[in-house]
C-alpha cells in the first residue's frame, strides 16, 4: 500500500488541489510540505494532534516537513470556524507559547541540526530531505512595508472572492474586522515566502483552512508562474459531529502540566464506541489491516479497542513508561487492585476537616467532580457515588484522617469521574 493509498484507507484525505500530482509527490518522497500552527496557547492539544502525526507519516515516508510557527499570523488570529474576535496576544506571550510548540513538536517531528536553514536556490536539499524544519512567520511579515505589500501582493486578490470563503462565514454574520480579513492573504503569503525560500511545493492543514490554502496556491502561480498544491485533512469529530479533544474542564493539552498522562488516557479510554475505530485509523501508526480486523469487534470487545487506542496515543505523546502507568492506573479503579500511582489526586489539607472529619460532599467539591455542595448531594442521592469502588447512599457520610492517610481512597462520580482523596 502507497503512503497515498493508506492516507484514503485511514480516512484522513478531505479535499485536495490535483489528486494525481500529490499522490506522486508524496509516493516519492518529492514533497516539501508544510503546516501552520498559531501560537494562541503555550500548549498543543488534541486539535493538533492530527495535523503531527500526518507529519510524522509523511516525514517516515521522506518527504520534508516545516512546521511553520506563527508569530506574525497569531498577531491577528485566524476566524477560520469562530463566532467571535480572537483575544489579543502580546509579542512576548507569543514567543513564549513558540518555544513551548518547538519542545512538544520534537516528540513527533525529526528537525534534525538543520534548524531553518534554507537551502542553495530555495531548493529542498536532496541528502537531508526527510529532515525537518522549523520556522517562524515573524521573521518576514513583522517587518512587512504596509503600503509595498498591498502594491506588490493585495493586488492579486479579489475582495469579491474573498468574502464567499467559508472561513469568513460566521465572522460575517456578527461583523468582520479589517484585521481578521487580513488573514488569508497573510496564510497566502507565507506559502509564497515558504516555497521561495525552502522549495516548499504543498500545504496541509485542516479542513478549514481550504479558502486560504487555496489562496496560497494561486499566489504563487501568479507572482512565480508555478505550480504548488493544497491538501486539508479531516476535521477530527466524533460521531454526532462535533469536534473532539474537549472536556468539561476544557481543551485536553500534550503538556503533562496541563492534562495529565493519566487524564489524557482517559480521555481515549473513555472515547464512544461509533468512535473508537475511526480515531483508531486517524491516529495510530497500528497496521491498517490490524484495525480493520476490529471491524468485527463488538461489546467487550470495543473496551479492548480503547484501551489500545488510549495506549498508542498516551505512548507517542508521552512516552511508554507514562502510558504504561496511565493504564495501570485506570485498571486499577476497575478491578479494585492497588491504586496507581499516576491517578490524578486531590490531597487534603488540616483546615479542610472541621472538628477532624469531612463529609462526602465536601469531599466531592474539594475534588473538583462537583462544582457544588447542591450538586454533590443529588449525585449521592441518584446513586452516582462510589468511595473504594462501594456506593455511598448516606449524603451525611463522614471521613477522617486516618482513612485519607497512605494511598487514602478513590471516589467516583459516575463512571468516567474520579480522584484519588489523601491527605496532604
Amino acid at each position: 500500500m502507497t503512503v497515498f493509498d493508506e492516507l484514503k484507507a485511514r480516512g484522513l484525505l478531505a479535499q485536495l488541489t490535483d489528486e494525481e500530482e500529490i499522490k506522486e509527490l508524496i509516493n516519492n518522497g518529492k514533497a516539501t510540505f508544510y503546516i501552520g500552527f498559531d501560537p494562541t496557547a503555550d500548549s498543543l492539544h488534541v486539535g493538533h494532534f492530527m495535523a503531527l502525526c500526518l507529519m510524522k507519516r509523511l516525514q517516515m515516508a521522506g518527504n520534508k516537513p516545516i512546521a511553520l510557527i506563527g508569530g506574525g499570523t497569531g498577531m491577528i488570529g485566524d476566524p477560520s470556524g469562530r463566532s467571535d474576535l480572537r483575544t489579543m496576544m502580546t509579542r512576548e506571550t507569543i514567543e513564549h507559547n513558540c518555544e513551548c510548540f518547538k519542545r512538544q513538536m520534537s516528540r513527533f517531528i525529526d528537525f534534525g541540526d538543520s534548524a531553518g536553514a534554507p537551502s542553495a536556490e530555495g531548493e529542498a536539499s536532496e541528502e537531508k530531505h526527510s529532515v525537518a524544519l522549523m520556522v517562524n512567520n515573524a521573521d518576514w511579515l513583522m517587518d512587512l512595508n504596509y503600503i509595498e505589500f498591498i502594491r506588490d501582493i493585495g493586488v492579486h486578490f479579489s475582495v469579491n472572492r474573498m468574502l464567499t470563503a467559508e472561513c469568513y462565514k460566521q465572522r460575517m454574520e456578527k461583523g468582520l474586522s479589517f484585521l481578521e480579513f487580513n488573514y488569508m492573504i497573510m496564510q497566502s503569503y507565507d506559502f509564497l515566502k515558504l516555497y521561495e525560500k525552502y522549495g516548499c511545493n504543498m500545504q496541509f492543514g485542516g479542513d478549514d483552512q481550504w479558502s486560504n490554502m487555496l489562496g496560497g496556491t494561486e499566489l504563487i502561480r501568479r507572482k512565480l508562474g508555478k505550480d504548488a498544491y493544497a491538501m486539508t485533512i479531516t476535521l477530527l469529530l466524533n460521531s454526532e459531529g462535533k469536534k473532539m479533544g474537549k472536556t468539561q474542564k476544557g481543551a485536553v493539552w500534550l503538556d503533562p502540566e496541563k492534562t495529565s498522562p493519566f487524564e489524557f488516557y482517559q480521555y481515549w479510554r473513555n472515547v464512544a464506541d461509533a468512535d473508537v475505530l475511526k480515531c483508531l485509523r486517524m491516529l495510530t501508526f497500528l497496521p491498517i489491516e490490524q484495525i480493520d480486523e476490529m471491524d468485527k469487534w463488538e461489546g467487550s470487545q470495543l473496551n479492548q479497542a480503547k484501551e489500545i487506542l488510549a495506549f498508542e496515543l498516551t505512548k507517542l505523546v508521552h512516552g511508554e513508561e507514562e502510558a504504561g502507568k496511565a493504564q495501570e492506573s485506570a485498571r486499577s479503579i476497575f478491578s479494585g487492585a492497588a491504586l496507581g500511582a499516576d491517578m490524578p489526586t486531590c490531597r487534603l489539607q488540616d483546615e479542610d476537616f472541621q472538628n477532624g472529619t469531612i463529609d462526602i460532599l465536601g469531599i466531592l467539591v474539594k475534588a473538583g467532580l462537583t462544582a457544588s455542595r447542591s450538586e454533590a448531594r443529588r449525585a449521592v442521592e441518584q446513586g452516582g457515588v462510589t468511595v473504594d469502588n462501594e456506593k455511598v447512599s448516606d449524603v451525611k457520610a463522614l471521613y477522617g484522617p486516618d482513612q485519607l492517610s497512605g494511598e487514602g481512597i478513590v471516589v467516583k462520580r459516575g463512571k468516567k469521574n474520579y480522584k484519588r482523596v489523601v491527605m496532604g
